[in-house]
């Protein structure tokens, strides 16, 4: 299948809200939740890809030959890309009946090793979406990332158990999900964490951790602080705070502020190779991407998956090749253009 006849193939499976538009911006969605879009006026969400739009290549074809090389090392494992398919949870909530998050994670995560990349898994009010995703991911040798919510001392301890049982790449949290509202008022607490909080949740997973949903240099270095190996610039999705900076935007100043101490990722409105040259440019080490992969899996199953990856694999090394760049280590703000 092509990437547009899966995109054809998905519409009309995937609930009331998503369209699987041929560009996923956040336009058609916009602040449908139950459903893909974003928080209060949905305005996030379209400037998370707006953003990116507004970068410009350098196009510099005066050099070598030499083919661009794509490959990406994360905590020791070499990667095809350096994208990575980002935890999406709650399928039928969102996404209609066609998948349970248990189904999901099968299909992706399996299709995501198969094609050279990794998915990161999601968490939910239900413990055995957390443990099926980890049990999922040690199915394929550990080639996966689950991502945990800011649950309270007990419940996380319970999760981080399942998770390194599974013995993945490394273990993430995406602690913006403090702002989600089944995690507001729990008794126990749950939600935010101080940094003393995190860096004895870190000690305890003995496995390389990302902290999903920094947005500022300040965040960042906290994140630092508690012992992160990773952190993942997230608004995530705009779905937890209306009037957010798309991630672009901050982007720089943070990887200006730690990039030389700890991994950096980045996700919100990536599309396209393109897209994924442009966050690499402006500091990042790699991408996560989510709605696409859930439209990718809902019109091609593994196949949709696959399709996609290799048409970032595509669109990646062209742009590279074009702008002069034979590695990721040699990609560089010197290779975009933003107008004033």
């Amino acid at each position: 299948m092509t990437y547009e006849e899966i995109l054809k193939s998905a519409q009309g499976q995937m609930g009331p809200f998503c369209k699987a538009c041929p560009v996923c911006n956040g336009i058609a969605c916009k602040n449908r939740i139950p459903g893909p879009g974003a928080k209060g006026t949905g305005s996030v969400f379209i400037r998370n890809y707006q953003k990116w739009q507004e970068i410009c290549v350098n196009l510099d074809t005066i050099g070598d030959h030499a083919p661009a090389d794509p490959t990406f090392s994360l905590f020791g494992k070499q990667f095809s890309l350096p994208v990575f398919a980002a935890p999406v949870g709650a399928m039928q909530l969102h996404y209609g009946d066609k998948y349970d998050d248990l189904a999901y994670n099968q299909i992706l995560v399996s299709a995501c090793a198969e094609n050279g990349i990794a998915a990161f898994t999601g968490d939910g009010t239900n413990p055995v979406v957390f443990e099926s995703a980890a049990n999922v991911i040690g199915q394929n040798g550990g080639v996966g990332i689950p991502t945990v919510k800011p649950w309270d001392p007990k419940t996380l301890d319970d999760r981080l158990k399942l998770a390194k049982k599974a013995n993945p790449l490394a273990i993430a949290m995406d602690i913006d999900a403090a702002g989600l509202p089944f995690l507001k008022n729990l008794n126990p607490p749950a939600g935010r964490k101080t940094v003393e909080e995190l860096r004895e949740i870190i000690h305890m997973t003995q496995k390389p951790f990302l902290l999903k949903g920094i947005m500022t240099v300040k965040g960042a270095k906290k994140a630092l602080e508690a012992g992160a190996s990773g952190i993942v610039v997230s608004n995530h999705g705009g779905r937890v705070l209306d009037g957010c900076p798309a991630t672009a935007e901050v982007l720089p100043q943070i990887a200006d502020a730690v990039g030389s101490k700890v991994t950096i990722l980045v996700d919100g409105g990536i599309r396209s190779g393109l897209d994924v040259f442009k966050a690499l440019a402006l500091g990042a080490d790699g991408v996560l991407i989510g709605r696409p992969f859930v439209t990718m899996v809902y019109g091609g199953g593994k196949e949709g998956v696959k399709t996609y990856v290799e048409k970032l694999r595509a669109e990646l090394c062209d742009t590279m090749e074009l702008c002069g760049a034979h590695t990721l280590q040699e990609i560089d703000r010197s290779m975009i253009f933003k107008a004033v």
